[in-house]
């Protein structure tokens, strides 16, 4: 399959200062400056390294098993009123769309010559990709994931150990996502000469928004030429009617959307509704970047609640803050209880279980069904529910015990 180039003027590069629009930046302590400069400096010249980019590509294809493949949903589209396509994150090596980007960087890390990969993880995915990378490329690896995290998701514990990866957990706040991401921060300011910072999504300080981006734009590119061969010319030119991810920090929705960004399809980033920072629309400034975060009318970050560890973020990615500004994507909230009956619905219709993340997106497709009605609906699947089955079962069970050692 022959990628699509996609690049179109509103989800192009980022300006001088890592800036889209008004949003992202680079807002980081002054021993991380050079730190920052390095890595920038480091991905333009592997960027256009055509011999950069093929390793990277044969890995996507040889190991990750990439094309992922587009799945034409008929019982689910029947029941809904709409055509429902999925974009299969969830049939790459370990699970998700988090190998995309975790090979670019730990490619990248070692053509800088560091030893170390250190990252943070919410549900667990972007740790096991991380740690799947490390063990791959014969380099250390730590991942930082909130004490919380670590009890809803244990299964993902278990495979990172197991990969050869030390998991440490965050104790400070809400031991979740964000005080993973304060650790992993942390960690990397004192052992940056041999550590590189593998983050995992479009968050973060320039040039990881960007760079993050441009490693999962191969999820929109096969998209954009699949959708094009499945519907076909007559079909709104080949391209959905409306494209939809979920949005915590953003990079599988970045990623899909980076492929229709320049044609007439909608753009719809599912948020969870106690962690809709889009839809609070308040700039503030988190992890390194400005962009639309959870906060109180004193500038302090606010705790995001999500049923889902991946999404369980106060912020978002700022291209996303940036594309809700300037009208090209819109971001709804969706409640945690629509959640978990989109993960049923999708898992007894097709014979998919989705990590309750990509849940997040379905949900809201069922919310808007009449709006809905006749289109064509491109759901990026971006990973698989095996880590939430115990969570799930838990809520559904009403074992308000299991819930609480989960959380406790």
């Amino acid at each position: 399959m022959t990628a699509i180039d996609a690049s179109p003027s509103v989800m192009g590069d980022p300006d001088e200062n890592g800036r889209f629009g008004r949003f992202g930046g680079r807002y980081v302590p002054e021993t991380l400056v050079p730190a920052c400069a390095e890595l920038e400096d480091a991905f333009r010249e592997a960027w256009s390294d055509p011999e950069f980019i093929k390793e990277f590509h044969d890995l996507l294809r040889d190991y990750a098993g990439r094309p992922s493949p587009v799945t034409e949903c008929h019982n689910l589209s029947a029941e809904l009123g709409f055509r429902v396509l999925l974009k299969r994150e969830d049939l790459n090596h370990t699970g998700s769309h988090k190998i995309n980007n975790v090979l670019g960087q730990a490619l990248l890390a070692k053509r800088m010559g560091k030893t170390r990969l250190v990252a943070e993880t919410g549900a667990g995915q972007h740790g096991v990709a991380t740690a799947t990378a490390a063990a791959l490329l014969g380099m250390e690896c730590i991942v930082f994931m909130g004490e919380v995290d670590m009890k809803r998701q244990a299964l993902n514990v278990f495979r990172m150990r197991l990969l050869g990866s030390e998991v440490r957990a965050a104790m400070s706040g809400s031991r979740t996502l964000k005080d993973a991401v304060n650790e992993a921060m942390r960690y990397w300011v004192a052992a940056v000469e041999s550590t590189y910072y593998c983050l995992g999504s479009v968050m973060g300080p320039h040039p990881y928004p960007w760079m993050v981006r441009e490693f999962h734009r191969v999820i929109g590119n096969e998209a954009r030429e699949q959708c094009a061969e499945l519907l076909g010319p007559d079909s709104n030119g080949g391209v959905p009617d409306v494209v939809v991810a979920c949005v915590g920090g953003g990079s599988n929705a970045i990623g899909i959307f980076s492929g229709f960004a320049d044609t007439n399809a909608e753009l719809v980033g599912a948020e969870p509704s106690l962690g809709a920072a889009v839809g609070r629309q308040v700039p503030g400034v988190v992890h390194g970047s400005m962009s639309y975060l959870m906060q109180d009318e004193f500038g302090q970050v606010q705790e995001a609640h999500s049923v889902s560890a991946g999404l369980d973020y106060p912020g978002v990615g700022p291209e996303h803050a940036h594309l809700a500004e300037i009208g090209r994507a819109r971001y709804e909230p969706v409640t945690d209880s629509e959640v978990i009956e989109a993960f049923q619905l999708m898992s007894r219709t097709e014979g998919i279980i989705p990590a309750l993340e990509p849940a997040h997106g379905l949900a809201w497709m069922v919310k808007a069904k009449d709006e809905l009605a006749g289109k064509t609906v491109l759901l990026n699947m971006s990973g698989r529910g095996d880590k939430d089955v115990a969570q799930v079962q838990a809520i559904l069970d009403g074992d308000v015990e299991a819930l609480e050692m989960m959380r406790s």
